[in-house]
């Protein structure tokens, strides 16, 4: 147990893995190491939002040097009128002296209390406009960013990471130049006080210096590991919440506990030995002070009596002492909040470097009037790193044909619809809209004339009235209820509370999966589009009220390219075209009479789904 947590004294680059058990510095906790950071990088790229506000940091910067100044003028004043005193000088009036050092203190204060509004004014304005970046960079990232990240880690990089950039600029950032200004000053007097007595103080600081590096090197990893691990931690919460019913279902509450108590434990230990070794600063820099204290009384002290300073030089040389080291043990306490406010901008800025999705060709069209008529030639797709999911395919739809997509899971359906709405492009072959290549059709443009209805119907916090707006924002509320009524969603919107003023909460919990999918419906009813996507639209809906709203469907898709995913046969029985997929490739096309004709995959989809509703039945 002793030598565990003696690791990380042993080890400048401890990390966390943990098991069945945490356990500090055992083998499998150190197979990951932190990599180093780009301090001078990350820094540059901080001082470019902060250059935008330049003309009020220099401001801060001026009132950052006077409060210096100030601060090393006051025991400057005290040891001369200590000398005249003991000189027995009768020209010095006590009153003009008082009230010299007065002015001297409240100037101080005034210089440091305007260098810190200002600073906390520049600070969230620049945590503002990174926030604003990071955000607004996220809604340019392709589809395959989200696919490989948690949303939980996505948020705490908004929240966690950003607020710790702003604690550090609101604060330490002014602490840390004005200690670096005292140094200079401080060192500069001493000098032309008495460089033997500057040299006797000087001993300590290299002791001072070689402590922080031993100290800072082990500090500067845990500080990014436990941003990595509170990331990691608000995605599994994330996750957690949304999955209860999933979880309370399964009974896994305990398997669901030991995950949360594992990356809990992570945090602690990562946090833990953090602050815990970087404590160790200010209790080095007090011993030192006081080291440094007594060789300047002592020395000081024989140097007076042989006549070689005066007593008021000693006076101002304990004070400088004191006043040097002060900010180094200054330093040495805002270095924490320093390397957790770096570790959490190079998080920030690692998403804002994710490329983004692919800009369009600069001759890229947009899109007046769609006929809709598709064509994919030889398409072949893979996603990042993995083997084609898409194998040469190649169909046609003509304008205002319904086309069904059926086949197993997994043989490529909802990555047809990826490639027809471009969030991803193919690896190989051609698709094209009215004889126009994807490709040089700008995404807006070609997105805006389609609209989806996906398995997993996604709703915003605000009224039922407003989701379905999000379809088309320029509609009016008799254009919203229309679309309403087409969706069957009409009357159980009547018999709720406040009807279409009803608020629905974030992901429109407190109704049901299938009165989700009618209100997703409406909204892509509402948009009017030139071409739907329906990805298992009505998976959620009983069969009753699927019959409902076929007739609203059949109307939405007349006249309009449709594409459908579904395995109930009632609704791809009526599809024009019909494409069994099976392992990213195209088996078989045609009608629904055709393909039972020809038999194969299609007939033996068909001949198992009637067989599960005749068991249902029986």
């Amino acid at each position: 147990m002793f030598k565990a947590l003696l690791e990380p004294f042993r080890h400048p680059r401890p990390n966390f893995e943990l098991g069945e058990a945490a356990s500090f510095g055992s083998p499998r906790g150190r197979k990951a190491k932190a990599k180093a950071k780009d301090w001078a990088g990350t820094l540059k790229r901080l001082w470019q939002y902060l250059a935008k506000r330049r003309a009020k940091l220099i401001l801060v910067l001026l009132m950052v040097v006077f409060s210096s100044a100030l601060a090393l003028l006051g025991p400057f004043l005290i040891g001369q009128a200590v000398d005249d005193y003991l000189e027995g000088a009768g020209g010095r009036s006590w009153s003009l002296f008082l009230l010299s050092l007065a002015l001297v203190y409240i100037l101080f204060s005034l210089t440091s209390w305007l260098q810190n509004i200002w600073m906390i004014e520049i600070a969230q304005e620049t945590v503002l406009r990174m926030r604003t970046d990071l955000f607004s960079h996220l809604h340019t990232l392709p589809i395959s960013f989200f696919n490989r990240r948690q949303q939980g880690e996505i948020m705490s990089r908004l929240t966690n990471d950003i607020e710790s950039v702003s604690s550090t600029l609101n604060s330490s950032a002014i602490q840390i130049f004005s200690s670096v200004l005292t140094l200079v000053g401080t060192l500069g007097v001493m000098l032309w006080l008495s460089p033997l007595l500057t040299l006797l103080t000087f001993i300590v600081v290299p002791l001072m210096l070689l402590g922080m590096r031993w100290i800072t090197r082990r500090t500067g990893p845990l500080f990014k590991e436990r941003q990595r691990n509170m990331g990691e931690m608000n995605g599994f919460i994330e996750e957690t919440l949304s999955g209860q019913r999933i979880i309370k279902a399964f009974s896994q509450e305990e398997r669901v506990l030991t995950g949360f108590r594992e990356r809990n434990t992570r945090i602690m230990l990562s946090g833990y030995w953090a602050q815990a070794i970087s404590g160790f600063i200010p209790k080095l820099m007090n011993g030192l002070n006081n080291l440094s204290f007594a060789i300047v009384a002592g020395i000081g002290g024989l140097l007076a009596i042989r006549g070689s300073i005066t007593v008021g030089v000693i006076i101002v040389f304990v004070e400088y002492t004191r006043q040097f080291t002060r900010p180094l043990n200054d330093l040495a306490n805002q270095w924490n909040t320093l390397l957790s406010a770096i570790a959490g901008a190079e998080r920030v800025f690692e998403v804002l470097d994710e490329e983004k999705e692919a800009k369009d060709e600069g001759a890229a069209v947009t899109l007046d009037k769609v006929e809709g008529a598709v064509r994919f030639s030889g398409v072949s797709f893979a996603y990042e790193g993995a083997a084609d999911t898409l194998h040469d395919i190649s169909f046609e739809a003509k304008p205002g044909e319904m086309i069904a997509l059926v086949g197993p899971t997994g043989a490529g359906k909802t990555t047809l619809i990826g490639l027809l709405s471009r969030f991803y492009d193919p690896r190989a072959g051609l698709i094209t809209l009215d004889g126009q290549d994807l490709t040089t059709i700008r995404r807006e443009s070609l997105r805006s004339q389609m609209a989806f209805v996906l398995q997993d119907s996604f709703l915003f916090k605000g009224s039922i009235r407003d989701n379905i707006r999000y379809g088309r924002l320029d509609a009016t509320d008799e254009e919203v209820e229309e679309a309403a009524r087409l969706a069957n969603a009409h009357p159980f919107i009547m018999r709720m509370t406040d009807g279409y003023e009803k608020m629905l909460s974030a992901d429109g919990s407190g109704i049901s999966q299938g009165q989700k999918q009618l209100l997703a419906i409406a909204r892509a009813i509402l948009a009017n589009p030139a071409m739907l996507v329906l990805d298992e639209a009505t998976s959620s809906i009983d069969t009753v009220t699927e019959i409902k709203i076929q007739e609203g469907l059949q109307a939405l898709m007349k006249g309009r390219t449709s594409f459908v995913i579904a395995h109930r046969l009632n609704t791809i029985r009526a599809a024009d075209r019909i494409l069994v997929l099976q392992d990213g490739k195209l088996l078989q096309q045609g009608s629904h009479e055709e393909l039972l004709r020809q038999g194969g995959l299609y007939s033996e989809l068909v001949h198992g789904h009637a067989e599960e509703q005749q068991e249902a039945l029986s």
